[in-house]
Formats: C-alpha cells, structure tokens, sequence
C-alpha cells in the first residue's frame, strides 16, 4: 500500500501507539514473550482508510471503534472476537464487521495472521447503503463470506486499486480520484455482502436507463459510481445493474469506460502536437486504473493509445 510504517517498534507499547494512529485506537495485549515484529501498511482514500497489520506473534486487542465501521479480512491465520455477544471467527476468504462505539475484543489473533482492514466511516457508509439499498436502517452483519462470487470480485477490485497504487502514488493523492476509489470499492461491498432481499426498488425501466445515459453522456469524465447513477434514476443499483445488462448487455461500469474510451480515442486521434500525453488524456476523462484502461483500449481499437497519438 502506499504508505509504509517507518517506525519498528522495539516494544508492545509503541506497537499499539503507532497502530492506533494508522487505524483505530485500541488496547493491544501480547499473548506471547515474543519481541513485536509489526507489518504496517497503510493508504487513506476520503472516508475510506485501508491497512494492512499483522503483529508477528499472537495477541488480544480490543477497541471501540470510534466514528466508523471495521471490516477486517485475514490473509491468513485467524482472529477470534466477540462484540455485543456475538462471537465470530474469521479466517481466510471471511471477514470480520465491527460497528461503531461498540465494544469489541479480539480475543486470540493467531501468530501467523495478517489482516487486510478497511476502515469505512460511519456517516459515509449510512449515506451509501442509502443510496444503493434504498434503506438507511439496515446494519451490516458481523460476519461476511468472501468466497461468494461477489465477495471474490469485490476482493480483486481492492486487489487491483492496491496493486495501481503502489505503481502510481500520484492518483491517490488527487481527492478526486480518492473520492472515486473510494465509491467503487463501498458500493461495490455493500453489494456483495447485503442479501437480495434488502433491496426494496422496482426493476429499472427503459426510461429510466435512457435518463442516466443522457446525464452520463453530458460530462462522462465526472467521477461516476453506480451509485451515481442509480440515484439519477431513482432505483437501487442493484435494480440499475439489472437494467443495464437486460437492455444494454453491459453493467454500468463498463458502459462508461466504453464512452470514456470512445471520447479518449477522439482526443488522441485529433492529437495536439508533443504537449498532449496519454496519461493526461485519460485522466481527464475519468480514468483512474491506467494500466487496466491501456489493456480496454487495445481490445477496443487495436492498439496501444500511445500508438494512437503518434499517429
């Protein structure tokens, strides 16, 4: 992720002072007379913050949560919990939820686990599930199971923005493109872990899809979600989603970087002499993940988009 811890605590103390800054503050408990060997890594995205942390030895750690949600993904060993009376363990392909200013323990994070923690403010999420369910009420469950199809898709989506970050830091940086992450990755989760039934909205209508691709076609460079989009049309994404692919063939996402592609290809192909790069272009139009943009518009056009502009 792209920012690294530069501090190796040599004590438990500093340990939890220098974790409790990165992610939630938190009471941590060795559970081993072992030396700490801490793995912090951490990267911020708007009101999303990710982290990665194992201890190197087994612990206890518990903590409130403060002000936002905690999904915390083991990579591997396990984490055993409790939070209002629920006990839970999560090992891979599992997560573990807490909520906000509850009570929550680790009781046992094994020596060998590594977390992926995605720290989701409380306010944020609500205004999200909101746009996405239809339901600001729904809570989301203290266990989720990500070896689902959507689980595991919503697992690369944070794969592959990790693994784009770390090639370019410069995007994450631009509040702009944080803010986009940040929606595709919330969005993108909220789907893949509230069950079909939360979703209250009839079935999106042709007028309805015709309504969003005529405010998307106006300016396709905004920082759209689907969540954008179904808000626009006044139906959940979930009934947005079904209405694209029954009239259009395609999800939503990939109808925009479709037209972004298209309005791309047209700058390129005008060119503008040697001040006009690729990368420029692409993020004027909306594209965050360039590498994965390149690999759209050879399929699209048959070549690079450098070939493109020296043409």
């Amino acid at each position: 992720m792209a920012e690294d811890s530069t501090r190796h605590p040599s004590d438990w103390d500093e340990v939890e002072e220098v974790v409790s800054h990165a992610y939630f503050s938190h009471d941590l408990t060795p559970l081993e007379k072992v030396e700490p060997r801490l793995n912090l890594r951490t990267l911020p995205l708007g009101p999303i913050r990710l982290a990665r942390i194992g201890w190197g030895a087994e612990a206890s750690v518990h903590s409130s949560h403060p002000g936002a949600y905690a999904v915390n993904i083991p990579l591997s060993g396990t984490i055993e919990s409790i939070a209002s009376g629920v006990e839970t363990e999560s090992g891979v392909g599992q997560a573990t939820v807490f909520e906000p200013d509850i009570d929550a323990t680790i009781r046992r994070w094994s020596g060998d686990c590594e977390i992926v923690g995605v720290k989701l403010e409380r306010d944020y999420l609500h205004r999200e599930m909101a746009r996405i369910l239809g339901r600001p009420d729904l809570r989301l469950p203290p266990q989720v199971d990500l070896s689902t199809d959507a689980g595991q898709s919503w697992m690369s989506l944070l794969r592959s923005i990790i693994e784009q970050l770390k090639s370019d830091e410069s995007l994450w940086g631009n509040p702009l493109v944080a803010d986009q992450l940040s929606g595709a990755l919330t969005s993108s989760f909220i789907l893949a872990v509230m069950p079909d039934d939360a979703d209250p909205t009839g079935g999106a209508r042709p007028r309805i899809i015709k309504r969003v691709l005529d405010r998307v076609h106006d300016d396709p460079s905004l920082p759209w979600t689907s969540a954008d989009m179904a808000e626009v049309a006044g139906v959940s994404v979930r009934r947005l989603q079904e209405g694209f692919r029954e009239y259009l063939g395609v999800c939503p996402r990939d109808y925009l970087l479709d037209l972004r592609l298209s309005r791309i290809h047209e700058e390129l192909s005008a060119g503008s002499g040697g001040n006009l790069s690729v990368t420029d272009v692409a993020l004027k139009w909306g594209i965050t993940h360039t590498g994965r943009f390149s690999a759209a518009y050879k399929r699209k056009y048959g070549e690079a988009p450098s070939a493109t502009l020296r043409a």
